[in-house]
């Protein structure tokens, strides 16, 4: 049960790294535990393990179920981001676990970072940055960038909060949006693709936004960008596990695409050598919500619905999969 308003003290484990407003947003009947990796978490003594109640994941830690069942007496586990594959939903489920998110608080700064990785991918942004520190202008004119948005038909996968974002900055920029998900999404106007294959013959730019896990993996694969086409761009800001990279890196060597704008890989923070030499690849270490003010609001929503579940109250987004029940 939880502690109903009282001041009885309440074990929480901190996983992942440290961050100030998570660290320091806690009344004083919580006691803190802070763990910021597997290895030293496999620190932790029977004793504390046992008393734990709540987690909060602070980064993309994995919160598996051989992690959760070592903590017997878990109620809650209150993640950091709006994907939750890193977390394992289903043993929570399982074992009367809710699992929360950071859904919404970040939704318009991922659109911004997406909108603004497309731009600087087509138009060459970050090759122009360099040739001009470089001291080439004064010598020639920058070339004309191959791509544009101007006669660019963008494809949305996934159309989510932050696809519909995202679809919206693409509108007031006169761009064509369709989609691909499993479902059409409702209240949704743009033309829904069920096969992804078909919806990237159609297209020449594809944008994901989709969540991770085993049934998203590789879904953007050799076969979709050989649809996509020589004039294909790709922009990811879901999970690197939605594209193969491997594949990826063929189509951008052999001419298979035309360029790609990645925000996230495969096996994170290792980012295959083969992209960092291409000059047709913008890479970003995982910035898309990475702004003082958004970081700030999603961590505060890790510490709220802790701070509320253990109130007596239901947490404000628990995932669809741990629904609340009975508070």
């Amino acid at each position: 049960m939880a502690a109903n308003g009282s001041q009885e003290k309440v074990d929480v484990l901190i996983y992942g790294p440290s961050k100030p407003v998570i660290d320091g947003g806690f009344p004083a009947n919580f006691v803190l535990h802070k763990f910021e990796n597997q290895h030293d978490l496999s620190r932790m003594t029977p004793d504390i393990a046992g008393r734990i109640r709540g987690v909060a994941v602070t980064g993309l830690v994995q919160a598996d179920a051989v992690m959760l069942a070592r903590l017997p007496k878990t109620e809650i586990v209150s993640s950091f981001g709006v994907g939750y594959d890193h977390i394992d939903f289903k043993y929570a489920a399982g074992n009367n676990i809710i699992v929360t998110n950071t859904p919404d608080v970040l939704t318009e700064e991922v659109a911004d970072t997406a909108l603004g990785l497309l731009i600087a991918t087509v138009r060459e942004f970050i090759k122009a940055d360099r040739y001009l520190r470089a001291g080439h202008w004064t010598t020639q004119s920058f070339p004309l960038s191959p791509g544009s948005l101007r006669d660019r038909k963008v494809g949305m996968v996934g159309m989510g909060r932050i696809g519909q974002a995202i679809a919206r900055r693409l509108d007031a920029s006169l761009v064509p949006v369709v989609y691909h998900s499993r479902n059409p999404a409702k209240g949704v106007a743009y033309k829904h693709y069920p096969n992804l294959i078909e919806m990237a013959k159609d297209v020449d730019t594809l944008i994901a936004i989709t969540p991770g896990g085993a049934s998203t993996a590789k879904m953007i694969n050799a076969e979709v960008l050989k649809a996509l086409g020589p004039r294909g761009v790709l922009i990811n800001v879901a999970r690197g596990s939605v594209v193969d990279e491997e594949a990826l890196i063929a189509a951008l060597k052999d001419g298979t695409i035309m360029a790609a704008g990645l925000d996230v890989f495969a096996a994170e923070p290792q980012v295959p050598d083969a992209l960092k030499t291409m000059q047709n690849v913008v890479l970003l270490p995982h910035i898309a919500s990475a702004s003082v003010t958004t970081r700030n609001a999603m961590d505060q929503l890790v510490v709220d619905n802790l701070k509320l579940w253990f109130a007596g109250k239901p947490p404000l987004t628990p995932i669809a999969e741990t629904p609340v029940k009975g508070r």
